[in-house]
């Protein structure tokens, strides 16, 4: 059944989403099939095919079109059975990938020795994934120098890493933090780490968008909204911050709201929406009030980075319409003509004209070469000028100094013309 199912993806080419997920017996000729699919559509774009086991016999073949699949963007491949000799295939073939830009690999028990190495190694050689979903694995704080070394390694690409509940500790953040630091502004891996507790459960945050970049520390702290502040204040290039499930009460609140006033980048800051209980019940409503101005707060850098954008891109269009303009006065005024008229070439210093015959056989050679290029290269060829014969003169002899190709036409009953190039235009195939 799958196999037919994937022979008529492939044979209408129309597909651009498809789900494949909950199904465990697809099987290696299952596989097979799918995998046979991608190489040969380019329409698809989104895979979804979680819970759906892909085991060593049938990773070389989704390794082997995911090599040479040029239209897949989005690959969902959560519980699927990774770990080991799947997921060293995956990467193998990920790292000359330079389509997908999201990968979902969570629930796949990877382990924090040889499957993070191999996602390591992944992140170095490929530079255009810009999300990785590792939640609920076993990373652990050794599988994460592993991928922070790899990110190290990249001037550009990963934008977003989910590392919820993988026994991180505060060993790992070291390593984390070297990869934050300022000397590497080339890695924008901001992580993201649900409660470590599976009894207190957490909020679904929604996913970023490709080009944002998404924080949220460690739930269980108290005292390090403070800290938390003081980097907001300092960072030029923090967009989203969840605090969520912390107990940040009217002192973190207050440093966070001081904080957003000297900050322009903090697009979005997720708060608890009901206030923290405190002893001083007055305090429940200056928790509010500083809410309200944190969101404000962050309204105003999103108009900000909205203008932003919309002044660079009015100069690049301004920058773009001179360019246009520069081009099309060169081509009213080409080079070579000193009076500045396109369709008559300069005259000799003496002011005579050559005679017609002077130029006839190096004409008609002219023509020939350019019969024979214009049936090969299909061009359009746009003349003017006026006859040999004419008083204001077409100097053949100076042909060669002036950078002009010259045309003769004979046409039954009107005579011999010699005509200009001054011209080319490509026909839109």
């Amino acid at each position: 059944g799958a196999s037919a199912l994937f022979d008529m993806i492939e044979y209408y080419e129309s597909a651009t989403h498809l789900n494949i997920g909950a199904n465990k017996h697809l099987g290696a000729r299952g596989w097979q099939a799918a995998a046979h699919m991608m190489r040969k559509t380019s329409c698809l774009q989104y895979l979804d095919a979680r819970n759906t086991p892909l085991l060593d016999h049938s990773a070389p073949f989704v390794a082997r079109a995911l090599r040479i699949s040029s239209s897949l963007v989005v690959l969902h491949l959560e519980n699927t059975s990774l770990s080991g000799r799947p997921l060293m295939l995956l990467a193998t073939a990920l790292k000359v990938n330079a389509t997908l830009r999201e990968l979902y690999l969570a629930d796949n028990k990877l382990n924090g020795l040889q499957d993070s190495a191999q996602l390591g190694s992944l992140l170095k050689c490929n530079a255009h994934l810009q999300l990785l979903d590792l939640r609920n694995n076993h990373v652990l704080d050794s599988g994460l120098a592993y991928i922070c070394e790899g990110l190290r390694e990249q001037h550009r690409g990963l934008v977003t890493l989910v590392l919820w509940n993988n026994q991180l500790s505060h060993a790992g953040m070291a390593y984390l933090g070297m990869t934050l630091d300022p000397p590497h502004p080339q890695s924008q891996i901001f992580p993201d780490f649900p409660p470590p507790n599976p009894l207190q459960g957490h909020l679904p945050s929604p996913r970023p968008a490709p080009e944002s970049r998404e924080f949220r520390p460690i739930p269980d702290f108290r005292a390090g909204a403070v800290a938390v502040a003081e980097f907001i204040a300092e960072s030029a290039r923090l967009l989203r911050l969840d605090l969520r499930e912390n107990d940040v009460k009217t002192g973190g609140l207050m440093a966070l709201s001081l904080a957003l006033r000297v900050n322009h980048s903090l697009l979005r800051l997720d708060l608890d929406r009901e206030p923290k209980k405190e002893a001083v019940k007055s305090f429940l409503e200056t928790q509010k009030a500083l809410l309200a101005e944190i969101q404000n707060g962050c309204k105003r850098n999103f108009v900000l980075a909205k203008e932003r954008e919309e002044k660079e891109q009015q100069l690049q269009h301004s920058a773009s319409m001179a360019e246009i303009a520069g081009s099309e006065s060169r081509e009213e005024n080409p080079e070579g003509n000193p009076e500045g008229n396109p369709g008559v070439p300069a005259p000799e210093e003496n002011g005579s004209a050559a005679p017609a015959g002077d130029s006839s056989s190096d004409t008609e050679e002219d023509e020939e070469e350019e019969e024979e290029e214009g049936k090969d290269s299909r061009e359009v060829v746009e003349f003017s000028g006026n006859s040999p014969g004419n008083s204001s003169g077409n100097n053949s002899g100076n042909s060669s100094g002036n950078a002009e190709r010259r045309i003769s036409v004979s046409s039954p009953g009107r005579g011999r013309k010699v005509f200009v190039v001054t011209r080319v235009e490509n026909v839109p195939e």
